[in-house]
């Protein structure tokens, strides 16, 4: 077992040796191949350092050969480009040293026909001054540019004015016209379109005005803008008046005859509606001239309406749609200003613009005030009728007036307002005297209507009442500016209308006092009786037929029915006139022989009889001789009136004739008997009827 044991580790050991034998000459034929490898690389290494050597001579032969020819290349390009360089500033240099002779002919010929060229122009001789300013300033070449720039502004200034001059015209009266109507029964309007300057020409207006601004360093051409363009609002605006004065006197119709021209399926538009003036109350009096309601002719402090000329009217018309006008043709102008005229100065040339055609307006609306001044010291209160439509537009047309004169100065924002408050100051004025006069018109005997009829000084108190009432609002507000109570802001429409109220209520109770003194001239009761009876009636009528009464019972409630009861009692009074016929047909100083029939009279007796009969037959023949001269011209009250003394002396009459029928008191019966009951009834019913 020792043995065995031994012999096998020999055994291993010998194969072990074996195998590192054999890896050992594996390592050492893997050695001797890569030595053999690395004498190949090493020949190969030295080969291509050899070519790169020979590589690298060669190239820095060519880079000294190459580089000198290279920087010469580039000297030579840089020498070539500045040359062209010089060369064309040399020629840009040279050119504007022609630029005057270049441009002579364009200059001297002007920018009419061709603004974008002559444009052109002055950009070249503009770029040409500032070239000599900057390099050459001395040079006389600059003088020369200078003086062709200075000469182009001034053509395209003068082109500007030319233009401006040539193509501005005054707009047409029928086109102001259509721009200023109103249709109510259109909701929507068509708006006229006021153009000013055609369109080519505005452009070109438009680019010079941007020059000289930007490049002209000149503001004078606004100046010349706002002088030619005031004067042509100016213009349109008298055009607009003398259209009034020559159509509307004739035809008595203020309308655009554009109107009439259109389609008869082109809604057309209304004429402008003409304001409550003066006409209306000439009309008024001359239907109550045909109705036999106005008084005769007198010495009264109001000077009859009736007077006025419809020239009048025209004027009134003619102002009121003048400043209608002024306010369409100022904003259509600020429009055209904005194109034209730089921002910063558009208000201030906008001011001057419209102050001519404004002050022309103004001055007229102070010489209306100036002439109802006049007219009101003259005691002629129907004057302020003239203020009454002009004062209203003037008020209407305020918000829309102050929103075209936005950002004018003050003293321009002002003249409208200053306007208005001169026209409520002297209508307040006007109504203030009017109320004054008719409580101290005096009573003159010649001045008093013989018939008895409606007082010139109530039917001129009524008819101006009636004024009032068409401009009711504008008068409320007239009375309200007076009151120093409160500020005018305050005021409401219906503390107007109650002011209004009161001062109509003011001139009624003033009214009626001086006629009642009136009255008092006439000898006779009854005829002063008739005559207060005829214009308490008048007054009456004349409130209910033109709602004045309305307004008046604003502030007194019952003043209808006092009327009523006024006119009663005048009728009363008439009717005791009659006492002196009808007395004699009493029982009074009867003989009580007429109560027994059969019964035989005393001549004394006789006698009474005979006087009653004969006092009866003078009285009637005498009052109706007087009364037939009398006026009552309301018909309705001149039938009641008949009617009611005919049934009193009728029956007074019958009743004494039956009493007297059984007894003889005369053999002449048809001397004291000479009057029937009808007869009597005939003779009254001719009472009041001068052509009876």
């Amino acid at each position: 077992m020792g043995i065995t044991s031994r012999m096998i580790p020999t055994e291993d050991a010998s194969a072990r040796k074996r195998a590192i034998e054999e890896k050992l000459k594996q390592e050492q034929e893997t050695l001797s191949f890569i030595r053999d490898n690395l004498e190949k690389s090493d020949q190969l290494t030295k080969g291509m350092v050899s070519i790169l050597s020979s590589f690298e001579s060669r190239l820095m032969q060519l880079e000294n050969s190459i580089i000198p020819v290279h920087k010469q290349t580039e000297n030579l390009q840089r020498l070539q480009e500045n040359v062209d360089k010089t060369m064309s500033c040399m020629d840009h240099v040279i050119s504007y040293y022609h630029v005057a002779k270049d441009t002579d002919r364009i200059i001297r010929e002007g920018p009419t026909g061709r603004l974008d060229e002559y444009l052109a122009c002055i950009a070249k001789i503009q770029k040409a001054v500032e070239y000599f300013q900057d390099n050459n300033p001395d040079s006389p070449e600059l003088n020369t540019v200078k003086a062709r720039f200075e000469k182009g502004k001034e053509l395209l200034e003068a082109e500007f004015r030319s233009l401006l001059t040539r193509y501005s015209k005054p707009v047409p009266p029928i086109l102001i016209l259509d721009a200023i109507s109103v249709d109510e029964e259109l909701e929507v309007q068509e708006e006229v379109v006021l153009e000013h300057l055609p369109e080519a020409v505005l452009q070109d207006i438009i680019c010079i005005a941007g020059w000289l601004v930007e490049y002209g360093r000149n503001q004078d051409f606004m100046n010349v803008y706002f002088q030619i363009r005031s004067n042509q609002l100016d213009r349109s605006i008298k055009g607009l008046k003398d259209h009034f004065r020559k159509n509307s006197a004739s035809s008595g119709v203020l309308y655009s005859p554009a109107v009439q021209t259109k389609r008869k399926d082109t809604p057309t538009k209304k004429a402008p509606k003409r304001p409550g003036t003066i006409r209306k109350a000439q009309n008024l009096l001359k239907q109550y001239s045909q109705h036999g309601l106005d008084g005769k002719k007198g010495g009264s402090n109001l000077t009859p309406l009736e007077g006025k000329d419809d020239v009048l009217d025209i004027e009134i018309d003619s102002y009121i749609h003048c400043i209608s006008a002024f306010v369409k043709l100022a904003q259509s102008e600020y429009t055209l200003l904005t194109e034209i005229i730089p921002e910063h100065h558009q208000k201030k040339t906008f001011d001057s613009l419209i102050q001519e055609a404004l002050d022309n307006l103004m001055l007229e609306g102070d010489n209306i005030v100036s002439a109802a001044r006049r007219a009101i010291m003259r005691h002629d209160y129907s004057a302020v009728l003239t203020i009454f439509p002009i004062l209203r537009h003037l008020k209407m047309s305020k918000s829309e007036f102050d929103a075209t004169l936005q950002g004018t100065a003050a003293s321009t924002k002002n003249k409208l307002p200053t306007l208005i408050t001169s026209m409520e100051t002297i209508g307040a004025k006007a109504l203030e005297e009017f109320a004054d006069s008719i409580k101290n018109d005096p009573d003159k005997e010649y001045n008093m209507p013989k018939d008895g009829t409606v007082h010139e000084l109530t039917s001129n108190a009524i008819l101006f009442l009636q004024q009032l009432l068409d401009f009711h609002e504008t008068a409320g507000a007239m009375l309200a500016s007076q009151e120093t109570s409160s500020s005018s802001s305050s005021y409401t429409s219906e503390f107007n209308k109650r002011l209004l109220s009161t001062y109509i209520c003011k001139v009624l109770g003033n009214l009626q006092l001086n006629l009642l003194s009136k009255s008092k001239v006439y000898e006779d009761s009854a005829l002063s009786a008739i005559f207060l009876h005829n214009n308490y009636n008048y007054i009456l009528k004349s409130l209910e037929k033109s709602e004045l009464i309305q307004l008046v019972t604003v502030t007194q409630k019952k003043a209808e029915s006092s009327y009523k009861e006024l006119i009663e009692q005048q009728i009363q009074m008439y009717q005791r006139s009659w006492y002196k016929v009808t007395e004699h047909l009493t029982d009074r100083n009867m003989p009580n022989a007429i109560y027994h029939q059969g019964a035989k009279l005393k001549d004394k007796e006789r006698q009474v009889i005979k006087d009653k009969f004969k006092g009866f037959n003078d009285g009637l023949e005498e009052l109706c001789k007087t009364q037939k001269g009398w006026a009552i011209p309301d018909k309705d009250q001149r039938d009641f009136i008949r009617q009611a003394q005919k049934k009193v002396v009728s029956h007074a009459y019958q009743t004494f004739l039956k009493r007297c029928a059984n007894i003889s008191f005369t053999k002449n019966t048809e001397k004291y008997h000479k009057y029937r009951p009808e007869d009597v009834e005939e003779m009254i019913e001719k009472l009041f009827d001068t052509s009876a």
